[in-house]
């Protein structure tokens, strides 16, 4: 097997391209995207930015109630000149919360575990109601390396109209951010987090962002114990990644 070359400018300028491509064939003009601060929705917004124009770019910050980071989102908007809205869902998020009720009628305690899904589910519902008002479509920030090990919520960071990432590592992310000299370079290469536990995507992985693109591009990350790590998380998601099952009869 070829070793896998990686170019991040090419690849960078072939993504505006096809964007610029697939909207003029689509017939769309808008696009709209959530801005975490992270680096995945912020290469986002600014391969949007290059492909459509500023004009044509939605940026919404979706905070559950505070969030320690959110002058990285408005930073984002605000370099790169595309629209900017705020909606916290904090509010919504505790009363859906408080009417659900798992104790009662299904007698399952509250899981923290399962409350961690609410606010992508949320954040999705928010940007879906947005960009069905505006016109927009809804840009996926994913990236491959997430997807392969089903670091991503169903129905929520996984659900847009197209994916800009997803066929690129988190490494790989970077190293196009990097080349973008709109982005100020500590975005880029912010350490990823969930927003969500208080812990880093590496923390709560167990495994690190390198080690996984080596797996991906390289078939092994060079250790045994941690390439087992990985295989077993992308075969546990893979319901993730596939369309849902149709059981006929």
């Amino acid at each position: 097997m070829s070793e896998y070359v990686f170019n991040a400018q090419e690849k960078r300028d072939r993504i505006v391209e096809n964007l610029r491509e697939y909207a003029r064939i689509s017939g769309f003009k808008d696009v709209v995207l959530g801005i975490s601060g992270g680096k995945d929705s912020t290469v986002s917004a600014a391969l949007c930015a290059r492909a459509l124009g500023a004009d044509h770019v939605y940026g919404v910050m979706i905070p559950d109630k505070e969030q320690p980071d959110i002058g990285d989102s408005q930073r984002v908007c605000e370099v790169l000149g595309i629209h900017s809205k705020t909606v916290n869902i904090g509010k919504v998020h505790k009363e859906l919360l408080e009417a659900v009720d798992l104790g009662e009628g299904f007698g399952v305690d509250f899981h923290a575990e399962s409350n961690i899904n609410v606010a992508p589910r949320l954040r999705m519902t928010v940007l879906r109601y947005i960009g069905q008002a505006i016109g927009a479509r809804l840009v996926g920030t994913g990236n491959l390396s997430e997807a392969t090990v089903g670091y991503c919520t169903k129905d929520g960071d996984t659900s847009c109209d197209f994916s800009l990432l997803g066929s690129l590592t988190s490494v790989e992310v970077v190293q196009i951010g990097l080349t973008m000299e709109e982005l100020p370079r500590e975005l880029v290469v912010k350490t990823p987090t969930d927003g969500l536990s208080g812990k880093s995507d590496e923390e709560r992985l167990g495994v690190t962002y390198q080690q996984i693109h080596d797996f991906i591009r390289k078939g092994t990350c060079g250790d045994e114990a941690v390439d087992a790590i990985i295989a077993r998380k992308k075969e546990m998601s893979r319901h993730k990644r596939e369309p849902a099952v149709v059981i006929r009869g």
